[in-house]
């Protein structure tokens, strides 16, 4: 057997394997001979059937099979001694093949993964935000728990801010629904006015234009299809016929130990710096999240290589379930391109850089996972024993072991990111981040 590589260009390469007789023939005897042993071949006795024949009946077959075996297996063991990195799989070259030669020549197309650097510290416009819970934030998340919590009463008379029950009604458009609203949900404060001081079984007549910030919220109280609410403008006829509001619950210790467990938070300003943390931490993998899509995206557009595309068109034209046309390849490839693109940059950051996830490292990060977990549910200091042993039971499956390595990895790219990529820095409230980040 003797197997060589030639180098069609940086980006792709053929190898061909050339088998002489004495590499298969002897696996492909020892296969006739156990079809012989159980060949059932009628007019002959079982193990009798003449080997003239069963080379006739199944000599091709099995020289073929023992082949192709052949061929995947050198051909995998070559590309790993060669410490070759590929695109995709190797593909077979269409030839004819003399299979009573003494020596049968295969040949494979490779694509090459390009030679390229990353440059994490270029200049870039990337910012990086560090999303804060301000007062105005706390004093609105402390509010709502309040009405979360708190309880609801009925009233004669509507006022800002309650629920109103109605019944909503156009016969023309075929409106018809039942529904709760809070009047703050209506958009102007002209049209909330209309709401206020009603009775129960009074009604308003109001038109849908504009009626509501979001159109979603149309489509829900008016009980219609998004297209139809879609510059909805008619009078529709809001029947009152249930009016409350939320006595918000106390700021007492009842309500301290109902949400955080006994003794946890004690007084008003542990309360607001436990939503503080709380909130921090869910900004933190929002703002995480912002940073390395706008670092990724900086990194494809800004890492110069070229990739095989021929090769890799041509490849995924076979590699699907079902086998695609050259149109539907070229459009896979369009649409897969991107991505391939930031795998083999992701692929050199974590070379570069030696990123590595130790067993140890899993074991921790579950634990910590675990235990955050079980303080949610009011088991604030578990045995060590317990977490252990749940630990154990989550690191058997491993899909979630590769979850979590994900995950981890994932914390080691953003740590590297911060370091590397000189983005600036800017402190803002969830709501500047929001305006900023995605209103832009």
């Amino acid at each position: 057997m003797n197997i060589t590589k030639n180098n069609v260009d940086a980006l792709n390469a053929i190898v061909t394997i050339e088998l002489a007789k004495e590499d298969f023939q002897g696996n492909v005897d020892n296969v006739l001979k156990n079809y012989k042993k159980s060949a059932n071949i009628p007019g002959f006795r079982k193990g009798a059937v003449p080997m003239s024949l069963i080379q006739k009946q199944y000599g091709t077959a099995v020289l073929f099979e023992e082949v192709n075996k052949l061929l995947q297996e050198n051909l995998n063991k070559f590309l790993t001694e060669e410490k070759l990195d590929i695109l995709g799989n190797p593909l077979p070259v269409a030839k004819d093949i003399d299979w009573k030669a003494d020596t049968l020549s295969f040949d494979f197309e490779l694509g090459l993964a390009p030679e390229f650097t990353v440059d994490l510290d270029s200049k870039n416009n990337i910012t990086k935000f560090n999303i804060v819970a301000d007062d105005a934030m706390l004093e609105e998340q402390i509010e709502f728990i309040q009405k979360q919590y708190g309880k609801i009463v009925s009233k004669e008379k509507s006022e800002e801010g309650d629920d109103i029950r109605v019944k909503v009604s156009n016969e023309e458009e075929g409106i018809s629904n039942e529904v709760t609203f809070n009047i703050g949900d209506v958009r102007t404060k002209t049209n909330q006015k209309k709401f206020i001081g009603k009775k129960v079984g009074d009604v308003v007549t109001i038109s849908t234009k504009g009626l509501f910030e979001d159109e979603q919220k149309l489509v829900s109280v008016l009980n219609i299809d998004t297209e139809k609410a879609n510059g909805l403008d008619v009078e529709v006829s809001f029947e009152i016929t249930e009016i409350n509001t939320t006595e918000k619950a106390e700021l007492n210790q009842e309500f301290f130990d109902k949400l955080f467990g006994e003794g946890v938070v004690t007084t008003v300003e542990e309360l607001k710096a436990k939503i503080k943390e709380d909130a921090e931490k869910q900004f933190a993998s929002q703002g995480d999240q912002k940073f390395t899509n706008d670092v990724v995206e900086f990194l494809i557009e800004n890492t110069d290589f070229e990739l095989p595309a021929t090769f890799l068109k041509k490849w995924l034209q076979t590699a699907s379930e079902k086998p695609l046309t050259e149109e539907e390849a070229n459009e896979e490839y369009a649409k897969s391109e991107k991505g391939l693109r930031y795998q083999l940059i992701e692929g050199r950051i974590i070379t570069d850089n030696n990123l590595q996830i130790t067993f140890e490292e899993i074991k921790d990060y579950t634990s910590n996972l675990i235990k955050e977990q079980m303080a949610q549910f009011g088991q604030l200091e578990p045995s060590e024993a317990d977490v252990d042993n749940i630990v154990s039971r989550v690191l058997t499956n491993q899909e979630e072991v590769r979850r979590i390595s994900e995950q981890l990895m994932q914390e080691k790219m953003v740590k590297l990111f911060s370091e590397k990529t000189n983005a600036k820095v800017k402190e803002v409230s969830y709501k500047d981040f929001v305006k900023e980040a995605y209103e832009a």
